[in-house]
């Protein structure tokens, strides 16, 4: 079996990351920052017209029909690029969960997800706080093993301090009714359960691309900064320094690969496949990011050094969709007591919260 990318997936991953240096720089991340809101209806738009929102949407419902192998290359450069948007919840998560849960929620929110017309919000039980709620136009919640779908007008969110203005948290407190619930029982663990990995496996893509990014930053600094009249980049230290930066992250991207196909292919072990690629995506990220960090010194620390976009990016993401405890006692369930792997069915209510 052959399990490298072809050429149109690698051709599909250089379109975004071309497009995203153009568009989505660090003085647009900036700007998004001052203007309180981690959206920009104009860009979306725009990575609408080149079918991101819409990647795992199917072709019935305007969007690309493609899956996780292809999607997760596209999440890398959202990471490289700090893009500011709710693409994890709307594209990753949102847009298979309405799928999954029939035919009256995909015929009325997957068109206008593919098209760039709705983002959306999704709560799950590793976090007590949803992410973006406050520019979403659906937002999808959980009430004990229900799955409900709400309007804005229908829930009462409320702003939680954060370290990352591109991801902005919020308390959600909402009525449960018939009218809003899309899944209960079991149907609405299964749901909740493959939105938390589809979740934490987009994150460990982006965090790929948030590790990458950090690692090009010191390198370059470090070829222009100058001690005792050299580079310092021409130390063993640093040099050492930013190669086990560069280790962790090439021994974290297979891991993710990996668990993309076993998302894809809706594997018996996807759960645990997921969270070993969230552990290795948040280690080579938060690695990276302390290792940039002294390799810039004072200046590291900065406002108007652009180092900070993805260090705390890097944080964040390590927290959305479960922190690294909470996926390294997922996978220690799965493999230390031989028990069947976590799947479809698990409400993971004793979810470590932030």
């Amino acid at each position: 079996m052959d399990f490298t990318f072809d050429e149109d997936q690698l051709l599909f991953q250089t379109t975004v990351r071309d497009f995203l240096a153009k568009e989505c720089t660090p003085e647009h991340v900036r700007a998004q920052w001052d203007a309180g809101r981690a959206h920009d209806p104009a860009l979306w738009k725009k990575l609408a017209e080149m079918g991101v929102p819409g990647l795992l949407v199917d072709e019935a419902h305007d969007g690309l029909g493609m899956d996780e192998t292809t999607a997760v290359l596209v999440f890398e450069e959202l990471g490289r690029a700090a893009l500011p948007e709710p693409a994890i919840a709307t594209a990753a998560v949102a847009a298979p969960l309405l799928a999954a849960a029939g035919s009256g929620a995909a015929t009325r929110w997957l068109a206008p997800i593919a098209r760039g017309e709705a983002v959306v919000a999704v709560g799950h039980a590793a976090s007590p706080f949803v992410t973006d709620a406050d520019v979403a136009t659906l937002l999808l919640l959980r009430s004990g093993d229900a799955v409900h779908a709400l309007r804005p007008d229908d829930i009462t969110a409320t702003e939680e301090p954060g370290n990352d203005p591109s991801r902005r948290l919020f308390s959600v407190a909402f009525e449960a009714s018939d009218a809003t619930r899309l899944a209960e029982g079991r149907s609405g663990r299964a749901l909740q359960t493959a939105a938390l990995d589809r979740g934490a496996l987009a994150a460990a893509a982006e965090q790929l691309g948030v590790a990458d990014q950090l690692i090009s930053m010191a390198a370059a600094y470090a070829e222009e900064r100058k001690q005792f009249g050299k580079p310092i980049g021409s130390f063993q230290a640093v040099k050492h320094m930013l190669a086990d930066c560069k280790v962790s992250l090439e021994y974290a991207r297979p891991v993710v690969h990996r668990a993309a196909f076993s998302v894809a292919s809706d594997s018996a072990h996807r759960s645990r496949d997921v969270s070993m690629a969230k552990v290795a995506a948040s280690d080579a990220a938060t690695h990276a990011a302390r290792t940039a960090l002294q390799v810039h010194g004072a200046l590291g620390y900065t406002w108007e050094q652009d180092l900070h976009l993805w260090m705390r990016r890097a944080w964040s993401l390590e927290q959305a969709y479960g922190r690294s405890t909470f996926h390294r006692r997922r996978v220690e369930d799965a493999v230390l007591q031989s028990a069947a792997p976590l799947g479809a069915g698990t409400t993971f209510a004793d979810a470590e919260p932030l």
